[in-house]
């Protein structure tokens, strides 16, 4: 019997022809069937009736005959079906029939070949087929976006090589693009792409269809997937909704992953950019020229004409107020009072330290939330390493060195009195030591005993010529301020003559005098 496959109507032919009297090495002699298989045809159709007046065999009487399976003979049982179902769970994992027969060898001392797991697997396949359906949109009902690989740039100026993506929304009725290409995959960078595709358009799809990159999805699930806090509120002021890709399942927005592959093979090879910036330049151009005016494969017709004509009067309006793209991330404040945001500093109230804080970042602010209010506000940060401080976010004891300047102690001890200032100034005067918190603690001790008392207090330390904090407070402590200011009993009084002179300088006379009484 021959092994070639006949067709129904191929039959129903060489059946047709033996009606009319054709002998089998005629039919055989046209090339439509051998000798041996009219003989099978020609036996088969006598014991059927057919080869009388009368109307020919339908597909289904045909079939029932001729391409009835034998019956599998029991003795010749594949070896690989005792592993029928580890085989069938490896496949549907997506493990080759390489690893497959290898592990079977290895782990369960299979006997058979490659070829025997090969047919056992192709088999399994056959039984449950993947099939797909076409989704068909509306007119502005949605639009896909995805990432793609993008050239390696070396900017003519700076000499530094880029890696890049591409971006691309494909709307899905009339399949028009808007593609950009981009250095990284942030947020902020997704965000500024969806605005501006949808400038480009002159509106907003219903639906945007989404992988589930980071930037826009935070937890990938089948069910309920947790879309990213800057993108919702994104779509929430734009109106639109927001729909993921199942996990693992790219194949549910194949628009635009056509569009991307598209983008990458025609309009990538035999470029050269000079930067980022020229290479967005001949992308807008090749969209709009080439791209858009192309004959659509699926459509047959031009992507730009339909929705020019068509999609784009469908499409939502753009907000009057532009909405503010937001990044929302979480950051952990330091004890030094500051969170920090793509390498800069922001600070934010000291009694917060060590809790996790909202980041709102815009282009021009950062503002921090705890439990959804507003803690601090700060002007965006470019220059890494830079800080933003708002000095009443540290605690009053560790600012106060910092804003208690010597020009502050000079005024506050103004204020108290001139035995205050000028012991003050004494303090500052000294050329070794800093006594700035000296200064300060001498200030300080104005709020628990007065300026009144401060002010004698200093007088009494200048007078015993020990201007230092302690001396100040050791006397308000005892009250001493409130004493006479008498010298000591056991003072001797100097001689008028050491008035206006140092305390410890004799006069030039009674050295001369007492040089003379040596020499006598």
């Amino acid at each position: 019997m021959s092994n070639r496959r006949f067709e129904m109507y191929e039959y129903r032919q060489v059946i047709h022809r033996m009606r009319m009297g054709q002998s089998d090495r005629a039919i055989a002699k046209s090339k439509l069937m051998g000798r041996a298989k009219c003989a099978e045809v020609r036996a088969v159709a006598k014991q059927n009736g057919w080869l009388e007046p009368g109307p020919l065999p339908g597909d289904a009487e045909l079939t029932e005959l001729f391409e009835a399976k034998p019956k599998a003979n029991p003795s010749q049982e594949s070896l690989s079906q005792p592993h029928e179902e580890k085989i069938r769970k490896w496949s549907e994992d997506g493990i080759t029939v390489t690893a497959i027969h290898r592990t079977l060898a290895e782990q369960y001392n299979f006997p058979g070949s490659y070829s025997s797991v090969l047919r056992m697997v192709q088999r399994l396949k056959g039984q449950n087929p993947k099939a797909t359906c076409i989704l068909e949109f509306a007119v502005g009902e949605a639009a896909q976006v995805d990432f793609g690989a993008g050239p390696v740039i070396e900017d003519v100026f700076t000499g530094e090589t880029v890696k890049t993506w591409i971006f691309v929304m494909t709307l899905c009725f009339s399949r028009h693009m808007y593609a950009e290409v981009v250095t990284d995959q942030k947020v902020a960078t997704w965000l500024g792409c969806h605005r501006r595709s949808f400038e480009f358009f002159c509106g907003v799809p219903a639906k945007v269809i989404i992988d589930n990159p980071k930037c826009a999805i935070t937890k990938a699930c089948f069910r309920d997937p947790e879309v990213q806090r800057s993108y919702g509120e994104m779509a929430e002021g734009y109106g639109f909704l927001i729909s993921p890709c199942p996990p693992g399942e790219p194949k549910k927005k194949g628009l635009v992953e056509s569009g991307v592959k598209y983008v990458k093979n025609s309009w990538m090879p035999l470029r050269r950019f000079r930067t980022v910036a020229d290479a967005n330049a001949q992308l807008h151009a090749w969209v709009m020229e080439t791209a858009g005016n192309r004959i659509h494969g699926t459509t047959r017709r031009k992507p730009l004409t339909v929705f020019a004509e068509t999609e784009r009067p469908m499409l939502r309006r753009l907000p009057d107020v532009p909405v503010e793209l937001a990044t929302w991330t979480r950051a952990k404040l330091h004890p030094d009072c500051h969170v920090r945001y793509e390498q800069c500093l922001y600070s934010a109230p000291f009694r917060l330290v060590h809790q996790q804080l909202w980041l709102k970042v815009t282009d021009t602010t950062v503002k921090l939330y705890h439990d959804l209010k507003l803690v601090a506000a700060h002007r965006r940060l470019v220059r890494p390493g830079s800080r933003a401080t708002i000095d009443d976010h540290y605690p009053p004891e560790a600012i106060a060195y910092k804003t208690q300047t010597p020009q502050w102690c000079l005024r506050q001890a103004e204020t108290v009195g001139p035995h205050c200032l000028r012991l003050v100034k004494r303090l500052f005067a000294n050329r070794v030591m800093d006594n700035l918190r000296g200064a300060q603690g001498v200030i300080a001790l104005g709020k628990k005993y007065g300026a009144a008392r401060l002010e004698k207090a200093c007088k009494r330390a200048l007078f015993f010529d020990n201007p230092r904090y302690r001396t100040v407070k050791s006397i308000l402590t005892q009250g001493l301020d409130q004493e006479p200011l008498d010298p000591p009993a056991n003072v001797v009084a100097l001689p008028s003559v050491y008035k206006h002179e140092g305390r410890f300088l004799r006069p030039a006379a009674d050295l001369k005098t007492q040089a003379e009484r040596r020499r006598s």
